[in-house]
């Protein structure tokens, strides 16, 4: 039996496609990986929040004291407690109904055009304005003053 002699550039050659083959997969093992977290000193933010002071109070604003308007006996379609009364005139934009009767008082929600209330209190005058509580038919936690400019009474509903 003879012994064949393995050329010396046969083993190169596969020396060299095994690394390179090595190479490759260590290379895409590393890929593979999730990134490192650096280790080592780790730099801490601190935001320091100044003690609370006094808050200063602002200043209550001066509303009107609503004056009650005069008892006459109301004409037939005029405001009266009790009535059913439909937002009008306001071309769209709706009545501010207000916490109070006056201007100063925060709008509570806006009444659409043709929205339906019942007047429940009023008549007061503030600000160059009769004023009337208004509630909702369906739901007596909605309501709020209005300027009677803009409501006009309707049957009831």
């Amino acid at each position: 039996m003879r012994l064949r002699k393995t050329p010396l550039l046969e083993i190169t050659g596969v020396i060299a496609v095994g690394s390179g083959l090595l190479v490759l997969v260590l290379f895409l093992l590393d890929l593979s990986r999730p990134p490192r977290t650096p280790v080592g000193l780790v730099t801490v933010l601190l935001t320091v929040i100044p003690a609370p002071t006094e808050t200063p109070v602002p200043a209550t604003p001066a509303y009107e004291t609503p004056v009650a308007v005069p008892d006459v006996p109301p004409a037939p379609g005029d405001l009266t407690i009790g009535a059913y009364v439909q937002v009008s005139g306001t071309d769209g934009d709706g009545l501010r109904v207000r916490e109070g009767p006056g201007l100063g008082y925060e709008p509570r929600f806006v009444g659409l055009e043709s929205e339906i209330f019942q007047v429940i209190e009023g008549p007061l005058e503030a600000d160059g304005y009769v004023w009337w509580r208004l509630a909702a038919p369906y739901d007596r936690n909605i309501s709020g003053w209005a300027v009677s400019n803009y409501l006009e009474v309707v049957e009831e509903p």
